[in-house]
C-alpha cells in the first residue's frame, strides 16, 4: 500500500478505503478550519488527494465513489417513498 498526503501533511493511506480519505479530507478541510472553509477550500484539497494518485488508483476509487453514491440515492429515494406512504396514512 502507498501513502500520500494532504496539503498539510497529513499521511493517507491508498488501501482502496474511500471512507478514509472522505475523513482525512473532513479532518484536513473542515475540522481543522473550524467549519470556516469554502467549496474552493475542499475542491482544491481533492485535486491535490488525485494528482497522487496513478491511474489505477483514480479507477479503484471512482468505482468506490460510484458504489457509494448510488446506495446513497436508493436510500434517498427509499425514504422519500416511505414518507409519502406514511403521510397517506
Amino acid at each position: 500500500m502507498r501513502t500520500i498526503k494532504t496539503t498539510t501533511g497529513a499521511p493517507i493511506t491508498l488501501d482502496g478505503d474511500l471512507l478514509a480519505i472522505m475523513e482525512a479530507l473532513y479532518h484536513e478541510v473542515t475540522a481543522r478550519r473550524a467549519l470556516d472553509r469554502s467549496f474552493e477550500d475542499m475542491v482544491r484539497e481533492i485535486q491535490h488527494v488525485i494528482d497522487q494518485m496513478d491511474e489505477g488508483e483514480r479507477r479503484t476509487y471512482l468505482a468506490e465513489s460510484l458504489f457509494l453514491n448510488t446506495v446513497k440515492y436508493e436510500n434517498d429515494k427509499l425514504e422519500s417513498y416511505m414518507k409519502k406512504l406514511a403521510r397517506k396514512r
